[in-house]
């Protein structure tokens, strides 16, 4: 007979939901300003922009950006290091990519919903 405690067995883990209820307390305000300040750079946008439909390589975003490599690298960085892409190696080449889905539908949004405020194009739920 065993010693050990019994243990019940573990439930299976729940599918993710894209969106539930939050009550937002200062530190969850503080990180959610964090992520958009992040966002409130051109470059880094356009990059996170072109991450929305995939992984790509830096050599990928520079030609999709026009910005010179040191400058699409230095934001790269930031974003990495904020934990809003991540990285994994192919070879010789580093690729990125959106940590997850939130920050797709964030960015797609951000963007669309700019480009109703600009184009006059009536808005919708």
């Amino acid at each position: 007979m065993s010693s050990q405690p019994e243990r019940a067995p573990k439930a299976a883990p729940e599918k993710p939901s894209l969106i539930h209820p939050v009550t937002p307390g200062p530190e969850l305000l503080e990180t959610a300003a964090a992520i958009l300040r992040m966002l409130a750079e051109p470059t880094r946008l356009h990059l996170l922009w072109q991450l929305s439909d995939g992984p790509k390589t830096v050599t990928e975003l520079t030609a999709a950006s026009r910005a010179p490599r040191t400058v699409v690298s230095q934001h790269l960085a930031k974003l990495r290091l904020s934990g809003l892409v991540d990285t994994r190696k192919d070879g010789r080449h580093v690729i990125y990519s959106l940590h997850d889905g939130h920050l797709v539908r964030l960015i797609r949004e951000t963007v669309n919903h700019a480009d109703h405020r600009m184009t006059g194009e009536p808005t919708h739920d």
